[in-house]
């Protein structure tokens, strides 16, 4: 269908007169159904955004943030969507927004280093959403973020407990207890392949895995350094080969242990028979691996429904909330790539 404007023009696309009309109802009902208001007979919304439906008619989100305040959206910041925690983590954003009938719209920072929020953070006024959602901030602290006064927010990292509410796996447990697992199993000592240097997630599992280690009363050995991807765990897994004194490596997070498995393998090394390997994040490829890989899971879902749970908790009561930090706990699954030290 289409309608007139003001200056006789046409408009394509169903009215909200159209949706009227085919429902029997008058515009300000359709009105009212389109912003979510409570003052409508469920029989009348359900015929009224059957005609929805039925004509394809999208209420206008900026109309209805005049109307009632509301875009009915939520942006989520990160600097990389397509790195696996980032990508899981938006993904349960996603979801637990929906099940709020709420959109999600995604805001990249291409640049990690501090300056690179500046620019990001005057755009965020601009943009159609009533609140934000930060995955990872990288190198930002509360003060370089600069958000909008006001703003709702909730970030997915710990260091800005206290300036914003976060919601974070507990990554010192999940380390803590790769460690004290393959300790557990007899191991002299567990290498670790460690994230990317600058990053937090990564400097907050070497440091778990170090005080484990230091614990037990044994010293750290070697660190060995990747960048989460799979490619990075498969060339220090190729220099990890060449010692054949190394029994155990837990590594940062599961994408590169994909790798690490893969050069232990081509150097003829057999897990966990000669080597044991544990991984971080859970990731749903973990359980199809060759072996099965042994990992700390997290709880991605959760994250995402209390992330959003703190926005929007903001959003609907207009009050700032307490800067609560909630910790998700990790979970420790033993699979088939860990086993006893080989013997003398």
């Amino acid at each position: 269908m289409a309608a007139m404007t003001g200056r006789g023009r046409r408009k394509t696309g169903p009215s909200i007169e159209d949706v009227a009309k085919l429902a029997g109802v008058s515009a300000q009902t359709v009105s009212r159904v389109s912003t979510g208001t409570d003052v409508v007979r469920p029989a009348t919304r359900e015929r009224v955004q059957q005609a929805m439906q039925q004509l394809g008619y999208t209420p206008n989100g900026a109309a209805r943030a005049l109307r009632n305040g509301k875009y009915g959206a939520i942006g989520v910041v990160a600097h990389r969507f397509g790195r696996t925690g980032e990508a899981l983590t938006t993904e349960a954003v996603v979801r637990a927004a929906e099940a709020e009938d709420y959109a999600v719209t995604l805001l990249t920072v291409r640049n990690p280093a501090t300056e690179g929020w500046e620019p990001a953070a005057h755009r965020l006024p601009h943009q159609a959403i009533d609140g934000l959602v930060i995955i990872r901030a990288e190198r930002a602290t509360a003060e370089s973020l600069a958000l909008p006064h006001g703003m709702p927010v909730a970030v997915s990292d710990s260091r800005f407990s206290g300036h914003y509410p976060s919601v974070v796996a507990d990554q010192v447990q999940g380390s803590r207890d790769a460690t004290q697992h393959l300790l557990d199993l007899g191991h002299r000592t567990v290498h670790h392949l460690a994230g990317p240097e600058g990053s937090w997630p990564a400097s907050v599992r070497t440091a778990s895995w170090q005080r484990c280690l230091e614990d037990a009363g044994v010293r750290p050995p070697k660190l060995w350094r990747g960048d989460w991807s799979a490619g990075s765990g498969y060339l220090v897994g190729r220099q990890i080969a060449l010692d054949r004194s190394i029994t155990a490596v837990f590594s940062a997070n599961d994408d590169m242990s994909f790798g690490l498995l893969r050069a232990l393998h081509e150097a003829g090394l057999r897990v966990p028979q000669d080597i044991s390997v544990v991984g971080f994040d859970g990731i749903a490829l973990s359980e199809f691996s060759s072996p099965p890989l042994t990992t700390v899971a997290q709880d991605f879902d959760q994250i995402g429904v209390e992330l959003v749970r703190l926005v929007l908790g903001q959003v609907r009561h207009g009050t700032e909330v307490v800067r609560d930090r909630v910790l998700v706990p990790t979970d420790l699954v033993v699979r088939a790539s860990t086993a006893p030290p080989p013997g003398p």
